[in-house]
């Protein structure tokens, strides 16, 4: 995944952590419009969460922080 897909993960992650707490979860649609104008990405991201990662559907947001910051 590039770095700009990365920062905002990060940034997502934080933003929900901090209006919800630390036990939020979310899917990797959170990093995403509600319009689907970067397929592209959104199957890349997909890929990494599901294949790469083994990550379920709803992930902890300080988890998945957590493990883009070991790129």
């Amino acid at each position: 995944m590039n770095q700009e897909i990365r920062d905002k993960m990060i940034r997502v992650c934080d933003e929900k952590i901090l209006r919800k707490g630390e036990s939020v979860g979310l899917s990797f649609y959170a990093f995403f419009e509600n319009k689907n104008t970067k397929p592209k990405l959104l199957m890349e991201v997909a890929r990494w969460w599901i294949e790469e990662e083994k990550l379920d559907h709803f992930e902890k947001a300080f988890k998945i922080k957590n493990i883009i910051n070991k790129f």
